[in-house]
């Protein structure tokens, strides 16, 4: 009896047929293009130039496997299966491989299925493994077995005049080739390094040898992928959060001239651990934190701290003197600022990986409009994460 078409098809079986059908390659219609026309581009060349060089009578001048390879350098440029070192040595020992097990190795069918994990376990030991390198492997048994000598010149003049086209087109067209893992793009307004990841290089060393399988990307590049995500699940949390979105506005502040005795007051009085040092139209030109003080203070050394402060702060009354006597001579001068409409997601690695307790916040005229601190930080946190569970 006929299966009737109109009959729902049981889940369990939907869910196994859906299982062979990959998900889809996340890139746009000029990336398949540009990979179309490189391996066209690639594969013209291979076949032209080593049609005119390699002049050997009865002997091949291409070899299929070739065709494999154009396919993993033009598509998959950043792949380690695609670099030069993997075509030419992959295909190389992958070569060697299968002559030597066709000669080796009376039985044909033996020397076929010994031929390529042989192969496979020689290039993983060199690094190069090369897929086209397994066809490569089984096409010199293949030879052997029809009374043909294998054609290494035509395998070499492949190799190289692929490898050069890949290198030419890859790089005029924006891929690099052979492949330099890059830091993650920064957006056109910051000016600080995004790719402090939340975890260490040894996290994801032990992550990796707990998956345990080849992988078709570079281990820098999965870093800078993972980055990549921690940013955009960022963004994503914080949605369209920009920094006069959280800040603390009308910071307190000092002006250059202002005594050491007043900004110590105004630190302790606010319980703040930051004062932002400004001119007289409100422009950044330093900060000063307790650490300033302690460091001016030499309250690094435990006895008789209080004397030494109080003599710190206290004004000589002199015209010329060595002993600071202004916020202006103990504050630092290099001071990170961000802009007031910079996104809040920018600021994340520098409180977390870099040590900022408090970062100034400028309007379009570099003028202190608020002061973020990791306090702000948590709070937007806090509010998104609530706002999106709710």
């Amino acid at each position: 009896m006929p299966p009737d078409p109109t009959r729902p098809v049981p889940l369990p079986v939907l869910t196994w047929l859906r299982a062979f059908w990959p998900a889809a390659q996340i890139i746009d219609a000029r990336e398949r293009w540009r990979a179309l026309v490189g391996a066209g581009v690639g594969m013209g060349l291979t076949v032209w130039l080593s049609h005119w060089w390699v002049e050997v009578p009865g002997h091949p001048w291409l070899l299929a496997p070739l065709g494999a390879s154009a396919v993993l350098v033009f598509a998959v440029p950043a792949s380690p299966l695609a670099q030069p070192w993997a075509v030419l040595a992959g295909n190389g020992v992958s070569a060697l491989v299968g002559v030597a097990c066709a000669r080796w190795v009376g039985e044909p069918l033996l020397a076929a299925s010994l031929a390529v994990p042989l192969a496979m376990a020689l290039m993983l030991r060199l690094r190069c493994l090369h897929p086209p390198g397994g066809a490569m492997a089984l096409s010199a048994v293949l030879a052997h077995w029809v009374g043909a000598d294998f054609p290494w010149l035509a395998l070499l003049v492949n190799g190289l005049v692929m490898v050069a086209g890949g290198v030419l087109y890859n790089s005029t067209t924006g891929r690099s080739y052979p492949h330099r893992p890059q830091a993650p793009a920064l957006p056109a307004h910051a000016t600080d390094n995004l790719a402090a990841p939340r975890f260490t290089a040894d996290d994801l060393d032990a992550a990796l040898a707990q998956y345990n399988q080849i992988l078709d990307v570079s281990r820098d590049d999965l870093e800078t992928l993972l980055q990549h995500a921690e940013m955009a699940a960022y963004r994503r949390t914080l949605g369209g959060l920009a920094c006069a979105d959280v800040m603390s506005r009308n910071p307190v502040s000092v002006q250059f001239g202002t005594g050491l005795q007043e900004a110590w007051d105004l630190i302790h009085k606010h319980r703040i651990k930051a004062l932002p040092v400004v001119d007289r139209v409100q422009r950044i030109v330093g900060i000063v934190t307790l650490a300033d003080f302690m460091r001016h203070a030499e309250l690094d050394r435990p006895e008789q701290m209080g004397q030494r402060l109080r003599d710190f702060l206290r004004p000589t009354g002199l015209l010329a003197t060595s002993k600071a006597e202004v916020v202006g001579q103990i504050m630092t001068r290099q001071v990170r600022v961000v802009s007031a409409q910079r996104p809040l997601t920018d600021l994340l690695p520098l409180f977390s990986d870099d040590g900022h307790h408090h970062i100034p916040v400028v309007d379009g005229e570099a003028r202190l409009v608020g002061i973020l601190t990791q306090s702000d930080l948590v709070r937007a946190l806090h509010r998104a994460v609530g706002a999106q569970n709710a």
